[in-house]
């Protein structure tokens, strides 16, 4: 099992060269996603970070790098650790985040793990299992599971997906997940509800679903905001 579970949203406004005028309203989601770092670094120097790609199922080294280029500025980011000499296609957003989040917070070393946004709740499971199915570390250092995701973007009549109904009770379910911890919850997102409202955190939500099971956790961190209609969640669960 993993030594902690922190959980992350991945917009680009956390960085603060890509905030501009938005710096005032994501400040408290900045500050909560860097405490959850800070308090996973410490926790475990060694992270697997997951998040959803439409490119699909991939591992992502460390050394790899990437840039912000594409999201308003060119802010160049890379995965902890060592260069292995294959980096691949480079780093969609959930990593460049992961990787932004890493260097702040000291991280030793990132591998990223991605699948598809619309993978099914068993197949996110079986991957959980696998992530978390160690001891905690990697021989030489304790690992922790980083997981990367949004809510729904639909809280608002000016949010990107436009309002609907649904998006305050879907991410309301998520929120109290978090903060129970409540793994199988997680696990029982719908779908189809998750694409609908363009909360493209459900699939990653669902691999820490099943990296978590079986075992006691308390959640350490939490915070939920919902900035220009986006739903932001982020928590740190360790060993109860």
């Amino acid at each position: 099992m993993p030594a902690a579970i922190a959980v992350l949203p991945h917009p680009p406004l956390l960085v603060p060269e890509l905030s501009g005028d938005a710096a005032i309203e994501t400040e408290a989601v900045r500050a909560a996603v860097r405490g959850v770092a800070d308090r996973l670094a410490a926790l475990a120097p060694v992270w697997i970070a997951v998040g959803a790609d439409p490119a699909g199922r991939r591992t992502v080294p460390p050394g790899t790098r990437g840039t912000f280029a594409g999201y308003g500025r060119d802010v160049p980011v890379a995965l902890p650790g060592p260069v292995t000499g294959d980096e691949g296609p480079g780093l969609p957003l959930p990593l460049l985040v992961a990787a932004w989040a890493a260097a702040g917070a000291g991280a030793g070393s990132v591998r990223g793990e991605l699948l598809a946004p619309d993978t099914a709740p068993a197949d996110c499971a079986a991957l959980g299992r696998e992530l978390g199915g160690t001891d905690g570390t990697d021989g030489t250092a304790r690992v922790g599971l980083l997981v990367l995701g949004d809510g729904a973007a639909m809280h608002t009549p000016t949010a990107p997906g436009g309002f609907d109904e649904r998006a305050e009770a879907f991410d309301a379910v998520v929120a109290t997940a978090l903060d129970v911890p409540d793994p199988a919850a997680l696990a029982e997102l719908d779908p189809v509800a998750a694409g609908e409202l363009r909360a493209g955190g459900r699939a990653p939500w669902q691999v820490l679903a099943g990296a978590a099971a079986g075992r006691s956790w308390r959640a350490t961190h939490r915070h939920t905001s919902m900035p220009y209609g986006v739903a932001y969640h982020v928590a740190l669960w360790e060993p109860a």
